[in-house]
């Protein structure tokens, strides 16, 4: 297809596809002449991605340069690539270490991650932007006084194990490698605000029952 197709059934202006192409977030298409290049299917599953990332995820353009450049590290083996492609989006700041809240909170999130059976380094952890930012999280409760013992997570942890199987029984339904790769972010980006989203219409359905 050539550009002009290419914004219509992809929805983003020529202008800024063609910005995305500057900025190497959507790769070249085959030259077909000294102005004109023809697009393809992998173009539209890309610009797909993209305004995932930027428009609905608002991702700045540096860091989705950074996820579409781990997704297409094909030295890296199917599982790796999948946790360095969604590692890639923007998470959590550095949490300060100098803090005993969050020492408190590190040792209740290692002691949950085990209670789920899920692999645990404590050094390799905090290199892991979630855990980085689930342990901030947990001392944040922990500075306020608020319930975040292992007791109180766990349950929380049950049902992540539940949403993982079925994220990635989505993911899978892409036929093609790269087609997972780039569902596992999209979907880490627009998923996530409908499980909030479910969260807080579940909790306004438990409060009418409750009180």
């Amino acid at each position: 297809m050539r550009l002009a197709e290419l914004s219509e059934r992809s929805g983003v202006s020529t202008a800024t596809i063609k910005y995305y192409l500057r900025e190497g977030l959507l790769q070249p298409g085959r030259r077909i002449s000294a102005t004109q290049a023809e697009y393809g299917e992998d173009h539209l599953r890309r610009l797909r991605l993209v305004r995932a990332l930027i428009q609905i995820g608002g991702v700045p353009v540096a860091a989705a340069r950074e996820v579409i450049a781990a997704a297409e590290d094909e030295s890296l083996d199917h599982h790796l690539r999948l946790g360095a492609a969604t590692r890639a989006l923007p998470c959590a700041e550095e949490v300060a270490e100098d803090d005993p809240a969050v020492e408190t909170a590190r040792r209740s999130v290692e002691t949950l991650l085990e209670r789920l059976g899920w692999s645990s380094d404590p050094d390799k952890d905090m290199v892991n932007p979630a855990r980085r930012r689930l342990v901030d999280s947990v001392a944040a409760l922990v500075r306020l006084g608020y319930p975040c013992g292992v007791e109180q997570l766990l349950p929380y942890g049950q049902l992540a194990a539940q949403l993982a199987v079925s994220d990635l029984d989505l993911i899978e339904e892409q036929p093609t490698p790269a087609g997972q790769i780039e569902a596992a972010v999209a979907l880490t980006v627009l998923y996530e605000p409908v499980l909030l989203s479910l969260r807080r219409i579940a909790h306004s359905e438990e409060s009418a029952r409750r009180f």
